[in-house]
């Protein structure tokens, strides 16, 4: 089974591996530099050392013990006593008094640091064995080396998760444009539907009366509602909408009334029921709410065939609810689909409608949002029934 990835997942993604990639650059090279530096202390402070134990082999001469690593040749001998670990090498030229050379040299497997002097027509030579140094520099290089690898292992893995937290308002801005065009396209698919199927009408009865233009005007009414609840919803910091008594029943009647036309169309009977004494007072936003039973309306046209009926009861199930059921004789679904028919972008293979798909995912999230609750059962061939269920205001 192959997985399509959206662009935008793709973009995203990306731009993560190149932010954690730029990371890690910026952060290998501020540990480089930081090593450079390490590593010039370094051998500034071993300069200095050569220089001290130079100075102070050839300033004490034969009679002080030069420390261990130091060696110094005179035409009177040579200390610290015994043979040396290494053979002389050629004199530099040092025709004057006072004239000083200093040379590195590989003597004897060692390398050396080698001041030669003319002191009063004498030629002193002090060696200095560096090989402590050499040890010094390579385990500070190895050290940064590794601390270079681990600093960019380390620096790749956080820069990758603190890139995905960066740009991760960027993803909800980009998830939150794709859900806008995708429920806008689904909002505006219904409220158009009956336009066309009105204008249709008129356009066989050749002319239009007082009641059917204010069809039409209604009809254009909610489409414009519905464009400004989706451009609303479409804000990345929305506030909360205000909710306000709203009585159910008639909105049950608006929505009856505004799918009446593309029912008898369909030759689908289409009715309203209310238990005596319902009281269908509901907290909530209006347009909200008559979305939603146009949604689920929309829902049962589309899966009922001609001949079948579909009936909206409201009822008091108890002193603190109001119930609002929608049953249709439809296509109807199979029991373990019902978690299903919520998930956005899920299809179903029968009906006109969306039983599976983008609107009842809608309907469940305002339905939610107004803190009620919905349900769904079906049979196959039999039909299905939604209820919603919301707090009495």
């Amino acid at each position: 089974m192959t997985t399509v990835v959206a662009p935008e997942a793709r973009a995203l993604r990306r731009a993560r591996r190149i932010i954690a990639g730029q990371i890690a650059v910026v952060i290998t090279i501020v540990v480089l530099a930081a090593g450079a530096i390490a590593y010039w202390v370094l051998l500034r402070g071993q300069a200095a050392e050569t220089e001290r134990q130079l100075d102070f082999a050839l300033g004490h001469g034969l009679s002080a013990t030069p420390p261990g690593c130091t060696y110094l040749v005179t035409p009177q001998g040579h200390a610290p006593a015994g043979r040396l670990p290494f053979a002389l090498p050629p004199i530099p030229a040092v025709p004057n008094d006072g004239d000083v050379v200093t040379e590195e040299r590989v003597l004897g497997g060692a390398t050396y640091t080698i001041r030669t002097v003319n002191r009063d027509g004498e030629v002193w030579q002090a060696f200095f064995n560096e090989h402590y140094l050499i040890s010094d520099r390579e385990q500070l290089l190895l050290g940064l080396g590794v601390a270079e690898l681990a600093v960019l292992i380390i620096s790749v893995i956080s820069g990758y998760l603190l890139a995905g937290r960066a740009i991760r308002p960027l993803g909800e801005a980009l998830r939150r444009q794709r859900t806008f065009v995708a429920d806008a396209s689904h909002e505006l698919r219904a409220p158009l539907t009956r336009l066309h199927t009105r204008t249709q009408l008129l356009a066989r009865r050749g002319g239009a009366g007082p009641a059917q233009l204010e069809t039409l005007v209604s009809g254009t009414r909610e489409l414009g509602a519905v464009v400004d609840d989706l451009l609303l919803s479409a804000q990345a910091c929305s506030e909360r909408p205000h909710l306000e008594p709203v009585q159910l029943a008639v909105l049950a009647e608006q929505a009856v009334a505004a799918e009446s036309v593309r029912a008898n169309d369909r030759q689908v009977d289409l009715r309203l029921s209310r238990s005596p004494g319902l009281e269908d007072v509901v907290p909530g936003v209006p347009t909200a709410l008559r979305r939603v039973l146009s949604a689920l309306l929309d829902n049962a046209i589309g899966h009922t065939p001609p001949g079948g009926s579909i009936e909206v009861i409201l009822a008091n199930p108890d002193a603190r609810h109001v119930e609002l059921r929608v049953c249709d004789t439809g296509t109807g679904f199979p029991q373990h689909e019902a978690e299903r028919l919520f998930e956005r972008f899920a299809h179903g293979a029968h009906g006109e409608g969306r039983r599976f798909g983008l609107g009842l995912a809608l309907v469940q999230e305002v339905v939610a949002g107004h803190g009620g609750t919905i349900a769904a059962f079906g049979k196959p061939g039999v039909g299905a029934t939604f209820t919603l269920r919301f707090q009495r205001a």
